[in-house]
């Protein structure tokens, strides 16, 4: 088969993104390639789609447990076989999974960095027919990296023990710096760099003044009932307070931070990956692993501390292409709390580093130029509008409304989800029915089916599985388990004459 047949049978998508398709052919002739892509670009597809195509196994080095299972959940339910390897897993599940891999079951592995670096995990590792290496997140291995992990270091070893093996490393946040030591760190000296842009068309940016900033976030989750949300604060007291605040005010809302036991940290990104919590307040300690799509709005309720890392978390909205919002209330103040910890820091050079990220954010927020721009340009891209009509600061005025009831402007740059789906009724509908099929499965509702593919059957409402066949998103593993079950409703919804 074709890469393209490969693309629908197994992802449901009848094209590739620019440059997906021609890293594929790179990776599938052997060659390093170091991918920069933004959030939600399709980097994952990258490495997944040559694993399908390639003999033997291919090895993913991703950072966190959430996001590997995650990960392979959503292959697991397009037919691809996968698992991970983590600490978080039982001897005995650790030894069925060897089993499975041995045996040529599994096509694709995760595996945490750290078991990199003891002889048992290692020793496993360089038994094994691999075919490709995929390093995600790849900017952790670099100490210039906002989110430096020392157990990244390992890779040079597993580099050097499968030394014929291409290596895709991947990442959504590297400057010029970081890319030019992720090659270094990995070797990559004979490797392409593919770059697209980091813009992100579907996100809309506003900086708002943190003045009476409860009811102007009121106003913001007012509009957003249905949708899930993130929530960063500074503190772990902070994020616990506003949490409560919200419940008070009638909303669903759960607060995240590394002082919570891991139980409980659990429990919290599971119900809000699984849509049972739509709103998390959260410290910087949440959402790396999180790869739910569907995430419509990203709130800095307080100033964050590096360019790299408001990317990274702003980039948590949308990742399916739909229209989302990123807002950040700023204020002067905030700054003289990241200060009062800098000012702690005893390495001279260190100091100056933290400083100069903090201002660097400042500068965003507080200079009058467009968003997108200002972000654009810090990750080295020069070919960019003046006006990017989509941020607070290119909207003309007309194009800024006020939410009711908190008096909270905010841009509305591109209609809502749920504005552009022509029977709202369908929707919602195949959104219940989606949920329950996740529920019943034990997983994210996102792993059925993303919102996506849910507004194409209530736009077009196919009645035949030749006609669901064709929708985004359904490919053929999907289109044997769940294709019958979503034409159902859809018929049912027509025959009641509901929609019109």
């Amino acid at each position: 088969m074709l890469p393209l047949e490969y693309l629908k049978r197994y992802f449901g998508y009848d094209a590739f993104r620019p440059p997906q398709d021609e890293i594929v052919n790179h990776v599938m002739a052997g060659k390093d390639a170091l991918v920069l892509m933004p959030t939600g670009g399709g980097k994952s597809l990258c490495y997944q789609l040559p694993a399908v195509m390639l003999d033997g196994l291919t090895l993913v080095i991703s950072p966190l447990i959430s996001l590997m299972k995650d990960q392979m959940d959503s292959l697991n339910a397009a037919g691809i076989a996968a698992a991970c390897l983590n600490s978080s897993l039982p001897p005995g599940e650790i030894s069925h999974i060897h089993r499975q891999v041995l045996g040529g079951r599994i096509k694709i592995l995760y595996i945490a960095p750290e078991r990199l670096g003891y002889s048992g995990g290692a020793g496993f590792i360089r038994s094994l027919p691999v075919s490709l290496i995929a390093v995600d997140e790849a900017h952790c291995i670099s100490e210039w990296g906002h989110d430096f992990r020392p157990d990244y270091r390992n890779l040079a070893n597993l580099r050097a023990a499968f030394p014929t093996v291409p290596v895709i490393a991947l990442t959504a946040t590297a400057t010029p710096k970081v890319r030019d030591d992720i090659m270094k760190q990995l070797r990559l000296y004979g490797g392409r760099v593919f770059t697209s842009s980091f813009d992100r068309p579907n996100l809309t940016y506003g900086v708002l003044k943190k003045q009476k900033a409860f009811a102007q976030l009121l106003g913001l989750l007012k509009e957003r009932k249905e949708e899930s949300v993130i929530i960063y604060r500074f503190s772990k007291k902070s994020t616990e307070e506003l949490a409560e605040q919200l419940r008070r005010e009638g909303f669903v809302a759960e607060a995240y931070h590394a002082g919570l036991d891991a139980p409980l940290r659990a429990k919290v990104q599971e119900a809000f990956i699984r849509d049972d919590v739509r709103i998390v307040v959260a410290t910087i300690a949440f959402g790396m692993g999180i790869n739910k799509p569907n995430v419509r709005l990203v709130v800095h309720y307080d100033m964050p501390k590096s360019v790299e890392g408001y990317y990274q978390e702003t980039g948590r909205a949308g990742r399916d292409g739909l229209p989302s919002e990123c807002v950040l209330f700023f204020s002067a103040g905030d700054r003289w709390k990241h200060m009062f910890f800098v000012n702690q820091i005893q390495n001279v050079a260190e100091k100056i580093k933290a400083t100069r990220k903090i201002d660097e954010v400042v500068r965003y927020a507080d200079d009058g130029v467009c968003r997108r721009r200002y972000l654009l340009r810090y990750f080295g891209e020069t070919d960019l509008p003046e006006n990017c009509g989509s941020c607070d600061t290119c909207l003309p005025p007309r194009e800024m409304e006020c939410v009711a009831p908190s008096g909270a402007s905010r841009v509305r740059g591109k209609d809502g989800v749920k504005d552009a789906v022509k029977d709202i009724v369908l929707f919602e509908k195949l959104r219940k029915l989606r949920k329950t099929l996740a529920d019943e499965r034990k997983v994210p509702a996102y792993v059925i089916f993303g919102d996506k593919s849910l507004m194409e059957m209530a736009d077009t409402r196919p009645t035949t599985l030749v006609a669901f066949s064709k929708l985004y998103g359904v490919g053929a593993k999907k289109l044997e388990t769940f294709g019958e079950i979503f034409l159902n409703t859809i018929r049912e919804h027509a025959s009641e004459g509901s929609g019109k």
